[in-house]
């Protein structure tokens, strides 16, 4: 769930597929906290997936994991997207809204981005692009600590994180054409990561400019 005060601005949330899946939600009894908990979910599959098709030798059984890894991420976002359209759009929140709409991204990032470096063979900079991506949340809740609006901006936010690694694992079906491997999910992560550490000096220049001019 996602409050008024630190919500991600999305044209997607005023498009009327995402209304008519709110309205649905709604009237059912699952909960924004639930949607946002069904994101850690999501992210768990497409970071086995990840995993998985890294030491698949199967081409085919590669493309039906990459696959898999591609739509999950995208679900992740989809639950991310509705989990605070049901809470404000539909009056669902819930006191502790506020910490299931944080801890889940964290632990969405850790799963993906882990698992694609496990799965292609580089764990640490798997876990670097997971520290850089946390890093980013941070910069942004410690400028709302400073009273600053939240900041969102990129180049590698949350939406853009999981656009990267989704475009990635369609691309990597076809490597198998050229005889590659994991090339291209490893050109993703690298994106991830120096995308992510640009972000947070970004972010971190944005508030340091901001409480300098008072």
């Amino acid at each position: 769930m996602a409050n008024l005060e630190n919500r991600r601005p999305l044209a997607s949330r005023q498009t009327s597929w995402a209304a008519a899946l709110t309205k649905w939600l709604a009237a059912t009894s699952i909960t924004p906290n639930q949607i946002s908990i069904a994101s850690i979910v999501a992210a768990a599959i497409a970071g086995a997936a990840f995993l998985a098709a890294g030491s698949t030798e199967d081409a085919m059984s590669r493309a039906v994991l990459l696959l898999a890894a591609a739509a999950f991420c995208q679900l992740r976002l989809l639950c991310n997207l509705l989990d605070g359209m049901v809470a404000i759009e539909a009056g669902k929140s819930a006191p502790d809204g506020n910490f299931w709409n944080e801890v889940p991204d964290r632990v969405s990032d850790l799963l993906i981005l882990a698992g694609v470096g496990y799965g292609i063979g580089h764990p640490a900079l798997g876990w670097a692009a997971v520290a850089l991506a946390i890093f980013t949340a941070y910069v942004r809740e410690l400028g709302r600590n400073c009273g600053l609006p939240g900041d969102f901006s990129g180049p590698m936010a949350k939406p853009h994180r999981m656009a990267v690694m989704t475009v990635a694992a369609l691309a990597s079906m076809l490597e198998p054409l050229w005889s590659g491997r994991n090339d291209i999910l490893l050109a993703a992560l690298w994106i991830v990561a120096l995308g992510a550490g640009l972000t947070v000096l970004r972010r971190g220049w944005r508030i340091v400019t901001a409480l300098r001019a008072g």
